[in-house]
C-alpha cells in the first residue's frame, strides 16, 4: 500500500491546516458551534476518518513524525501554571480535593461497569478490565504501563484492547464535553459575563481593547519556554522518586513546567512587575489548538476494529455513563454553578480520554459563555497530578480481587 510520510515539519504544517478547516466549519455549521465542539477536534477527526477509510481499502497509508506534539502540550500546561496565583489557590484548594474524590469514584464505577458487562457478554475479566479506568481515566499512558502486565497474567490481547479503548475514549470524550456543558448552562441559565453582556475572558472581568502587545507577546513566549526548560528537570526528578516506589505510575512531563509557572507567577505577584497574562493566555490557546489537531489527525482509528462485538458494548456503556455522571454527579457535587458546568465538560474529556482533551472542552465552552478560573485551576491539577495515583490504586485493587 502506498504510504505518505510526514516529517516533523510536514506534520505540524498539516495539523494547522486541519485546525483552520475546523475553525471554518465551526463557523459555518451552527450545530458544531451550538455544541461547542473544539475546532482542532473537528478538523483532526475529519482527517482521521478519511485516513481510516483509505487504510481499510488499502488505497493509502500515512506515517507521521509528531516530535513537536508533546512540546505544544507542555507549553500549554505551563501557561496554566502562570494563571494560578495564590488567590486562585485559596479559592480552589478545597475544590481540588473534592474533584479528586469525584474523579476517583468514577474510576471505581468504570471498572465495575467493565467487569459487570464483560461477564454478561462473555468477555474474560482481565480483558474486560482493559475497557475500564485503565484506558478511560488513565488514557494511553496508563494503558501502555499497565496492560503489558495484564498480558503477562495470561490475557492475550490486553494491551491492544486497552490502547484501542483509549483511542475510542479520546474521541468520545472530545465530542461529549461541549454538549454536556451547553445543556447544563442553558437549562440553569449560567454563564460568566461582563456588565455589557460580553463574556469574561482570561484577562479578567475588566474587559480591554483586545489588542496584544508584540513585546509582551514575545516576553510571554520566552517566559513559557524558560519555565518548560527548567520544569522538565523537576518532572524527571519527581518521576525518579516515584519509580523507586512503583513502576505503574508516573507524572506527566508537563507537571514540572506547570509548577515552575506557578512559582514564577506568585513571585512576581509580590513585585511591581506586570505579568503579561493576556499574552501568556494567547500562547496557551495557540499551543493547545496545535497539540489537539496533531493528536486527532494521527489517531489510528483502524485499531478500533478490535472493539466491535463484545467491546463495542462496553465502550458505548462507558461513554453513556460518563455523560450521566458528569451531568448529575460532577456538576452537582462541584457546586451546581457555572464553574461546575465547565468542569463537567472537562471531566468528560479527561474521564474518557486525556487531560488536554478535558481542557480543550472547557476552552471551547468558555469561548461562548465566559472564562472559569476555578475550572482551569482544578482540572489540570487533578488530571495531571493526583488522579494517576488514585486510579492506579483502584486498578490494582480490582486486579487483586477480580482477575
Amino acid at each position: 500500500m502506498p504510504t505518505i510520510v510526514f516529517n516533523q515539519y510536514n506534520t505540524i504544517g498539516f495539523a494547522i491546516i486541519l485546525l483552520l478547516v475546523g475553525k471554518f466549519l465551526r463557523g459555518k455549521i451552527s450545530l458544531l458551534e451550538k455544541f461547542a465542539i473544539p475546532a482542532p477536534v473537528i478538523g483532526g477527526l475529519i482527517f482521521a476518518i478519511t485516513a481510516l477509510v483509505l487504510n481499510l481499502t488499502d488505497v493509502l497509508a500515512f506515517e507521521y513524525d509528531d516530535t513537536f506534539k508533546d512540546l505544544f502540550m507542555i507549553m500549554f500546561f505551563t501557561t496554566i501554571g502562570f494563571n494560578a496565583s495564590i488567590a486562585v489557590l485559596k479559592k480552589g484548594g478545597k475544590k481540588v480535593v473534592l474533584f479528586l474524590l469525584v474523579a476517583t469514584v468514577l474510576c471505581v464505577f468504570q471498572n465495575g461497569i467493565a467487569l459487570g458487562l464483560g461477564k454478561l457478554v462473555g468477555m474474560e475479566p482481565g480483558l474486560a478490565l482493559m475497557t475500564g479506568s485503565t484506558p478511560m481515566t488513565g488514557g494511553h499512558g496508563t494503558s501502555a504501563a499497565i496492560a503489558p502486565d495484564v498480558e503477562k497474567m495470561g490475557y492475550v490481547g490486553a494491551e491492544s484492547i486497552a490502547l484501542a479503548s483509549a483511542t475510542f475514549g479520546l474521541v468520545a470524550g472530545s465530542l461529549l464535553g461541549g454538549p454536556t456543558a451547553t445543556q447544563l448552562i442553558k437549562k440553569k441559565k449560567l454563564g460568566n459575563y461582563n456588565k455589557d453582556g460580553s463574556v469574561v475572558t482570561k484577562k479578567g472581568a475588566d474587559g480591554g481593547d483586545g489588542k496584544l502587545d508584540a513585546d509582551k507577546l514575545a516576553t510571554a513566549f520566552f517566559m513559557v519556554l524558560i519555565a518548560v526548560g527548567i520544569g522538565v528537570y523537576l518532572s524527571q526528578f519527581i518521576n525518579a522518586g516515584i519509580a523507586k516506589i512503583t513502576t505503574k505510575a508516573k507524572m506527566p512531563m508537563y507537571i514540572g513546567p506547570m509548577f515552575i509557572g506557578i512559582i514564577i507567577r506568585n513571585l512576581t505577584d509580590g513585585t511591581k512587575y506586570e505579568m503579561p497574562m493576556e499574552e501568556i493566555g494567547s500562547v496557551g490557546d495557540i499551543c493547545l489548538s496545535i497539540f489537539l489537531a496533531m493528536a486527532l489527525m494521527t489517531l489510528r482509528l483502524w485499531d478500533l476494529k478490535s472493539v466491535f462485538g463484545q467491546m463495542s458494548v462496553l465502550l458505548i456503556a462507558q461513554a453513556v455513563f460518563m455523560y450521566f455522571y458528569a451531568r448529575f454527579v460532577t456538576f452537582k457535587v462541584m457546586g451546581g454553578n457555572y464553574d461546575a458546568a465547565v468542569l463537567a465538560a472537562g471531566h468528560c474529556g479527561f474521564g474518557l480520554g486525556a487531560t488536554p482533551n478535558g481542557v480543550a472542552n472547557m476552552e471551547s465552552v468558555c469561548e461562548n459563555y465566559g472564562y472559569s478560573e476555578e475550572a482551569f485551576f482544578v482540572l489540570p491539577i487533578v488530571g495531571g497530578m493526583f488522579i494517576d495515583f488514585t486510579n492506579v490504586a483502584v486498578i490494582t485493587a480490582f486486579q487483586m480481587f477480580f482477575i
